[in-house]
């Protein structure tokens, strides 16, 4: 039989609701990121208490991930067209690009 004490403490509870985890996802790159940069200057300022710095460290962590995503699809993006291009420029003023 498992130790629910020792489950939980493995696998801590989020303190972020569905609420804000649904915000953050919506959230484009620019506003992703001007939102984590305030989260890291709320736990440099101080002054939270413990529950408050892990919610900050939470959000923080969440709006890092959904930018490196955004920055992750952009990559992936610029890839798939270099290699669009440089499969289109083998072919470039030869006749087989013609046809």
């Amino acid at each position: 039989m498992t130790d629910k004490k020792t489950t939980d403490a493995a696998t801590p509870a989020s303190s972020l609701t569905d609420k804000e985890r649904e915000q953050i996802a919506q959230l484009p790159y620019e506003e992703a990121r001007d939102r984590l940069i305030q989260a890291v200057q709320a736990l440099e300022a101080g002054g939270l208490n413990l529950d408050q710095s892990m919610h900050q460290w939470e959000i923080g962590e969440a709006l890092a991930k959904r930018a490196q995503s955004l920055l992750n699809d952009v990559r992936a993006k610029l890839d798939a067209a270099q290699a669009e291009q440089a499969t289109s420029a083998d072919t470039a003023g030869t006749q087989s690009n013609l046809d």
